[in-house]
Order: C-alpha cells, then structure tokens, then sequence
C-alpha cells in the first residue's frame, strides 16, 4: 500500500490499482506491441490464460507521495525506441497524477523484445 497524509486524512492506494491503471495506458501507446511479465504472479497467470493481466510487465514502488515505475514492453520493429520511451513516461506521469494525485518520480522503460 502506498500511503499518504492530505488535509482530509490518511489515503491509501494499492500497488495492483496502480499497475493496472499504468498498464491499460501504456498497451494503449503507438508502437506497443505486448508487455512482458515481472512477477511470478504475472508469469503464471499469462501461462493459463489466453488474455494478458492489465498489470503484466508493470512494477510500482512507492515512498510517501512519489512513486517509481518498471515497465517492460515489446515494441514494433523499426520504431523509435526513445520516442517510445518518452511518450510512455509522460503518459505515466500524466494518469498518474490525474487519477491520484500522486507525482510519478521515476519511470524505467525497458525494451524486453521487438516484434515485427
């Protein structure tokens, strides 16, 4: 759980959410062909299921309000890979403090395979 005081209370969100909400953006950017699973749990469901999890390939840490992302994705061939890199990281930062509030310190994108 990632937690943080506001002048209201105590607010509390989970990582699962956070992941989920990172993962449906990112999919969603031009030359994104698929994410690679990070966690055992990630790799065991995409082994019985015919569909991919929304978090699959996404890792978030979070320290009081400032939060860091691992993305792992597989990309087109003959895409830019930094211009990739670039819209997914300010496509992170921008859901993320539009849906929380929270400011997305770093964000690791790693190219874990190219697809035609």
């Amino acid at each position: 759980m990632i937690a943080y005081e506001t002048r209201l209370g105590k607010v509390e969100i989970s990582e699962e959410y956070l992941e989920k909400l990172i993962g449906h953006e990112v999919t969603s950017c031009f030359g994104v062909v698929g994410m690679v699973p990070r966690r055992v749990k990630q790799k065991i469901y995409n082994r019985f299921s015919k569909s991919d999890m929304a978090d699959t390939g996404v890792i978030v840490t979070g320290k009081g309000d400032t939060l860091s992302v691992e993305i792992h994705i597989v990309v087109t061939y003959g895409i830019n890979i930094n211009a990739i890199a670039v819209s997914i990281t300010e496509k992170v930062k921008h859901i993320v403090l539009e849906n929380t509030g929270l400011e997305v310190e770093k964000v690791t994108v790693k190219i874990d395979g190219i697809k035609e």
